[in-house]
């Protein structure tokens, strides 16, 4: 057999492996799982594959840069609990149990991955590096859970946001890495901004959709800090053909990081512009069932009669019209009534339950996420 077709088999035996193990409803057991499929493939891969070794004189130095990076990102990180305040860690080295169920585990995936994908990477072979890049992201994914664990809409949303989105751009960061100065950097990075959950007893009460904005943050700001430190400017002799690729290909890039991005801060709901899709048809009319709103942050500001306002009653997040406004004892208590609906709601709010102002419209384009969350209610 050809060195070429065996990768190539090794490669989507691996990422065969680990989808199988992803979508096998084991809960937790997800990560020790991925680490026994991982830690024989690390063993048999280099020997079966040639090892084609990339070498830089920038190794050493990228690999202290972007430890220090990783250290300043937990330590940023620990300081914002001051604002957010910090909770004890169930995940912690508490426990010889904590260790092996989640530390250990943990541990030999991100070694395994990146000692496969170092092999991969180095071959130059497209098939190969797909391959290797699609499994790597799974493999990150069954850090934080696997696919049968998602019971509902609303924990699917954070799978996508909180671990698809950061996962799929982290491992372009890690390839180019991987390519250009070894597998290394990656681990060291990788296991310093991720084993710390799993270390550390007391953790910052920072909101998970905060933490995924950041993470879709650091990777690039890592790509262009090592880019402007180590890298060489070249010139390519490209033809036409070749430069309207080349910039295609950025252009789609760029899109697609910048729609990552914007999913992120909207559905995060932690900056100035949140997004809400309409759910059903008390707005008719003005908002109709499968709208997206994107409304501005509620921060004290002067609400009036006529205005559409979201806010939070019972734990569910409503869109309607204050009709009336009413202030007693100085507070002002605020009465809503859906477009479409012939009564006004039943309670009044008050400041405290208001979430933001509607803003803006986006027609049609939340049906889908209202098909995924009637999946998850079957």
């Amino acid at each position: 057999m050809t060195d070429k077709k065996t990768r190539r088999i090794c490669a989507a035996a691996v990422f065969a492996a680990l989808l199988t193990v992803f979508l096998l409803p084991i809960g937790d057991s997800g990560r020790i799982a991925g680490a026994i499929v991982l830690l024989p493939a690390a063993v048999l891969i280099p020997i079966l594959v040639k090892k084609r070794s990339i070498h830089s004189i920038n190794s050493r130095q990228v690999l202290i840069v972007v430890t220090l990076i990783a250290i300043t990102v937990i330590l940023v990180y620990y300081l914002l609990g001051i604002k957010f305040g910090f909770y004890r860690n169930p995940y912690g080295l508490t426990s010889t149990k904590n260790f092996f169920k989640f530390f250990l585990p943990i541990l030999a995936i991100i070694v395994c991955t990146e000692l496969i994908r170092a092999v991969f990477i180095a071959q130059g072979d497209k098939f190969t590096t797909v391959f290797s890049y699609l499994f790597c992201v799974i493999a990150e994914m069954l850090i934080v859970s696997n696919l049968p664990t998602v019971t509902s809409f609303n924990r699917f949303i954070e799978l996508v946001a909180g671990a698809l989105f950061p996962a799929l751009l982290s491992n372009l960061l890690y390839g180019y890495l991987s390519k250009r100065y070894g597998m290394l950097p990656n681990v060291f990075f990788r296991s310093i901004i991720t084993l710390y959950a799993y270390t550390f007893r007391i953790v910052p009460s920072v909101s998970e959709s905060l933490v995924s904005f950041f993470k879709l943050l650091i990777p690039i700001a890592i790509y262009l800090l090592i880019n402007a430190l180590f890298e060489k400017k070249r010139r390519y002799a490209l033809g036409n053909r070749s430069r309207i690729w080349r910039v295609i290909s950025c252009f789609l890039i760029v899109c697609s990081l910048v729609i990552m991005i914007g999913a992120v801060m909207l559905v995060s709901n932690q900056f100035k512009y949140g997004a809400l899709v309409i759910a059903t048809e008390s707005m008719t009319g003005e908002l109709n069932k499968g709208d997206v709103v994107i409304f501005e942050s509620y921060d004290k500001q002067t609400i009036t009669e006529g205005q559409v306002i979201v806010f939070e009653k019972n734990g569910k997040m409503i869109v309607h019209r204050v009709v009336d406004i009413e202030i007693i004892n100085g507070n002002a208590r605020y009465y809503t009534k859906g477009d479409a609906n012939e009564d006004m709601d039943a309670d009044f709010i008050t400041v405290h339950e208001i979430r933001g102002v509607a803003w803006k419209k986006i027609p049609v384009i939340g049906h889908p996420t209202l098909w995924m969350r009637s999946l998850f209610k079957r």
